[in-house]
């Protein structure tokens, strides 16, 4: 087992790159990307670093240079044959050949495109532009390169004992998390932590960590390299970044209404089972349901991801049943901002009513918050989305309006067309 402390202590980014793969990324990203290639190659877009915790200065935080490095470095990257092969030859969710033969040549012959960086009122104006097959794949790097170099400067002034104490309290932390979370019955819950991580180590560390505290309730992770690295399970499905994208593309209201029924027609075209997910919130759920095609009803799961969990959880059972479908047999997945009071709470209300299972991200793999002075090594909320495709702004209204984002007269707009009225704000924790 590696020594973090004394990796960190010792570091040298040549060692240790924050980025060393093209595979420290999420498997919904790959997923969504081959998506992207097969139905929409030549739409170009805008991604952009967004610090939702302003007070979080990070230009006077990080390095402009070690970034600078860190970004370069990323666009060095390809796949290695074994990387290749286990892409190509694996089963994913009970199928082989996930990614098809075009999509794998592409991807192996991929660099990533440049970057535009800039400092603005103490922070990063990092965004990047191009095709969106090869713009989207910066997100997960882009983010982890950020939150790894944010520790980095924080523990820079630290003393290698400190650091020991730091990182042992740190585990202890994760394991007692684990220990209390393996007395709940039938949970079953997955690592969905890299975007957000306090660094590729410590999110290795904590998946080892859960493999052996939690047995078969832990399921896998979203981190491709490491679900390679520990022969696990990846796992994900898609994400807003989809709906999102073909909104801004409609022509009218109308094609707009229906962008993001389009999506999953078109998804649903490469898979089933346990990618047949759901996410509904990007305009707001329960409006989602009201206007889904019954087609929709067959799928697998939804996944519950802005909100009030519980609210829209019962709103996915009642859809269910007014559609005749059993929710005994259907799966919902709860992945914003959990930690395992969250979890115990919502696995004890729907146990036995439907499927759980849990993406547990940031407060898995960047839970410092309290053990260093002034709390500098707290998580924060940090995304890298799509704001532009074709020359048009994206639009995010979720079902919690702190995470809403689009110029304020197209959200008006897609308020109107999606039936969106007033929304209660939920903090934002990570």
């Amino acid at each position: 087992m590696i020594d973090i402390a004394t990796r960190v202590w010792n570091h040298t980014w040549k060692i240790d790159p924050i980025v060393r793969s093209l595979l420290d990324t999420d498997f919904y990203k790959l997923l969504m990307c081959q998506s992207v290639y097969r139905n929409k190659p030549d739409v170009r877009v805008t991604f952009q670093l967004i610090n939702r915790a302003k007070h979080i200065r990070l230009a006077e935080l990080i390095d402009e240079g070690e970034l600078r490095e860190q970004l370069d470095h990323i666009r060095t990257l390809r796949l290695s044959r074994g990387e290749s092969t286990w892409l190509r030859g694996n089963t994913f969710y009970g199928k082989r050949q996930m990614f098809s033969p075009a999509f794998m040549e592409w991807f192996e012959n991929l660099t990533l495109p440049p970057y535009h960086l800039e400092k603005r009122d103490g922070q990063f104006q990092l965004t990047f532009e191009g095709l969106w097959p090869e713009v989207m794949l910066w997100e997960i790097p882009a983010l982890a390169v950020i939150m790894e170099l944010r520790s980095r400067a924080v523990l820079k002034g630290m003393g290698r004992f400190e650091l020991q104490v730091l990182y042992a309290r740190a585990m202890t932390r994760v394991w007692e998390k684990g220990e209390r979370l393996r007395r709940i019955e039938g949970l079953r819950l997955a690592d969905f932590g890299t975007r957000r991580r306090h660094g590729y180590l410590w999110q290795d560390w904590c998946v080892q960590a859960m493999i052996e505290a939690l047995g078969d309730k832990f399921t896998g992770t979203s981190n491709c390299l490491i679900a390679k690295k520990r022969d696990l399970e990846a796992i994900g499905t898609n994400a807003h970044e989809l709906p999102m994208v073909y909104a801004a593309l409609a022509d009218s209201d109308e094609e707009l209404a229906r962008a993001p029924y389009q999506v999953l027609e078109e998804w649903q075209e490469e898979h089933e089972g346990n990618l047949r997910v759901i996410l509904p919130d990007t305009f707001g759920t329960k409006e989602f349901l009201q206007r889904a095609p019954d087609w929709l009803t067959q799928w697998t799961g939804i996944r519950i991801d802005s909100g009030d969990p519980i609210e829209n959880a019962e709103a996915a059972i009642r859809w269910w049943k007014a559609h005749g479908q059993d929710p005994r047999e259907k799966l919902l997945i709860f992945s914003d901002g959990l930690d395992v009071e969250e979890m115990a709470q919502l696995q004890a209300r729907f146990a036995g009513r439907v499927k759980i299972t849990f993406g547990w991200g940031t407060l898995l793999t960047n839970d410092f918050g309290g053990l260093v002075e002034g709390d500098a090594l707290a998580p924060f909320s940090l995304v890298c989305k799509a704001v532009e495709a074709n020359g048009r702004p994206t639009v995010k209204l979720s079902d919690n309006p702190e995470k809403a984002m689009g110029p304020k007269g197209e959200v008006e707009r897609y308020k109107r067309v999606f039936g969106v009225g007033e929304q209660v704000g939920r903090e934002v924790r990570v």
